[in-house]
C-alpha cells in the first residue's frame, strides 16, 4: 500500500532531502536516486530500492512493476506531491519517481581481479561527472570495476550517480587508500599501467597485460610521482593541439579502448 505525505514538514520528507548532503548520506549509509531509467537500471541489476517516493498523477507503464517489486522485497512506497519531490531531490523538473538504496560494501576484497582482463583505477578524483563518467566507460569496455583510492568524490552523490548513467549498479566499485590497494594488487595478478608523462612511452603499441589496472590521477595534480614510480608501466597520449592534456575521464577512456584492445589480440 502506498503512503500519502502531503505535507513540507513530514520527518520522512526532511529524512529524504538530508541524504542531498554528503555528511547525511554517510551517517544513513543510504543514497537518493531520481529518475525511472536509473531505478529500472538499478532493477534489472538485482537492486531495489528500500523507498519509493512517487510524484502523484504522473503515472508510467513501468512504475506498477517497479512498485510492486519495491512492495514484494518488504520496501517502502510512498506518493507526494510534485512540488515536494521537487524538494527532496532540489531539482525544479523533478522525474515521476526517486528511490533511497542503501549504500554497499565497497571493500577490494570483495573484488575479485580474475573476473575481467581490465580494470580502472582512479586517484583522488574529485569531479563527480569525472567519476560518473569512468563508471559509463568501465561498463562499456566490460571492465571488472572502478577503484577509486584516496579522496575520491562521492560515488553515491546524486550527480555521480546521474552521470554514471546507471553504471553505478552495473560496475564493480570499491573505494581504497593507496597503501590498502597497492599491496592487494601486488598479491595477485595484476599488471599496473598510469596515464604520465615521466618517463612515459606511446599509449599505442604499448606492452598490456591481463589483468590490467588503469590509473589516473587527479584532474589537476595528476599523480604523485611515487605512485607512478610503483606502476609497472606509464604511458603517454599525444596532444596535437594547444592543450596539454585531456579531461581524466576521458584519458582513461582512451586507454580502457586501447588496453582492451591490446589484449584482445593476444587472445
Amino acid at each position: 500500500m502506498r503512503k500519502h505525505i502531503t505535507g513540507f514538514s513530514n520527518p520522512t520528507i526532511k529524512y529524504l532531502r538530508s541524504l542531498r548532503d554528503k555528511k547525511h548520506r554517510k551517517r544513513a549509509r543510504q543514497f537518493l536516486v531520481e529518475g525511472l531509467r536509473l531505478l529500472e537500471d538499478a532493477r534489472a541489476c538485482g537492486r531495489l530500492p528500500q523507498m519509493l517516493v512517487m510524484a502523484e498523477g504522473r503515472e508510467h507503464p513501468l512504475l506498477e512493476p517497479l512498485e510492486a517489486a519495491v512492495t514484494a522485497a518488504g520496501g517502502t512506497v510512498i506518493a507526494t506531491t510534485p512540488d515536494i519531490l521537487s524538494k527532496i531531490t532540489g531539482k525544479d523538473n523533478a522525474q515521476s519517481v526517486a528511490g533511497v538504496f542503501d549504500e554497499w560494501d565497497t571493500a577490494l576484497a570483495r573484488l575479485d581481479r580474475k573476473a575481467a582482463p581490465i580494470w580502472l583505477v582512479a586517484q583522488a578524483l574529485r569531479d563527480p561527472g569525472n567519476l560518473g563518467t569512468m563508471l559509463r566507460t568501465a561498463d562499456a569496455v566490460g571492465a571488472g570495476g572502478l577503484i577509486l583510492i584516496d579522496d575520491c568524490a562521492d560515488p553515491f552523490s546524486a550527480e555521480a550517480v546521474r552521470a554514471s548513467m546507471g553504471a553505478v549498479f552495473t560496475v564493480g566499485l570499491a573505494q581504497a587508500r593507496w597503501d590498502e590497494f597497492l599491496p592487494w594488487l601486488r598479491a595477485g595478478p595484476g599488471q599496473l599501467v598510469a596515464a604520465s608523462l615521466r618517463d612515459a612511452v606511446p599509449y599505442r603499441g604499448a606492452d598490456y597485460r591481463a589483468p590490467c589496472f588503469i590509473l589516473v590521477g587527479n584532474e589537476s595534480q595528476g599523480l604523485p610521482e611515487d605512485y607512478e614510480a610503483a606502476c609497472d608501466q606509464r604511458v603517454t597520449i599525444p596532444m596535437k593541439g594547444r592543450a596539454d592534456s585531456l579531461n581524466a575521464a576521458v584519458a582513461g577512456a582512451v586507454l580502457a579502448y586501447e588496453v582492451l584492445a591490446a589484449i584482445a589480440g593476444q587472445s
